[in-house]
Formats: structure tokens, C-alpha cells, sequence
């Protein structure tokens, strides 16, 4: 009895010690703003940091499914008409890239430039 008891003050000391620390890291993450309407992200050029982690909230103001999507780097999320998703991206090197909506990627070419 006396072990499990001190394994949670142990486990409770941890975790009490452990939380500023996630929230420090949490907090300084970098968020950034899409949204879609029309077929077409805004901003239409979207800039983020070079060699980081990003956080984007992408706003779908149409009522079809977007697919936010990448033929130049990993990630992809699916917002039905209406819905706000976030997810993340990165980190990536600095350079041009190339996003679009799955369904409708002519119309949706957006530039990512990463510096």
C-alpha cells in the first residue's frame, strides 16, 4: 500500500512539474489563419517561419468539403462546408511551396513561402 502511495505523489510531482513546461512550448508555437471561400484560400500567399512546427486553423466558409493538401511536403486535413479544423504543418526548409484544395485544385493554388 505504502508503494502505490507513493508512486502517485511521485506520478502527481511529475506531472505538477511537467506543465509549464508543455504550456511554455505550447504557447510559443506559431499560429496561423487560412480560410476558404469560393474555392480560394486567403490570405492568397501564406508566410511561416523556416525549421518550425506551425499551428493553421483553416476555415471553411463554403458548403462543399475542402481538403487542404500538399504535392510538396506532408500534411493534409479534410473540412467539411462550414467546419473549422486545425492542424499542423512543418517543420519545413525555407523555400516556395505549393498548396491546394483536393477537390478543386486549379481554382485553390495557394503559395506557402517559408522563411
Amino acid at each position: 500500500m505504502k508503494f502505490a502511495s507513493r508512486h502517485r505523489v511521485t506520478a502527481a510531482l511529475f506531472a505538477t512539474l511537467l506543465l509549464p513546461l508543455a504550456q511554455h512550448a505550447a504557447a510559443e508555437q506559431p499560429a496561423f489563419e487560412l480560410s476558404i471561400k469560393d474555392h480560394k484560400f486567403t490570405p492568397a500567399t501564406l508566410t511561416i517561419p523556416a525549421d518550425t512546427k506551425v499551428k493553421i486553423t483553416l476555415k471553411n466558409l463554403d458548403a462543399s468539403t475542402a481538403e487542404f493538401i500538399s504535392d510538396d511536403f506532408k500534411g493534409g486535413k479534410l473540412a467539411a462546408g462550414g467546419q473549422t479544423v486545425t492542424f499542423f504543418i512543418g517543420p519545413l526548409k525555407a523555400g516556395t511551396y505549393e498548396f491546394h484544395d483536393e477537390y478543386h485544385e486549379q481554382e485553390s493554388k495557394t503559395q506557402l513561402i517559408v522563411q
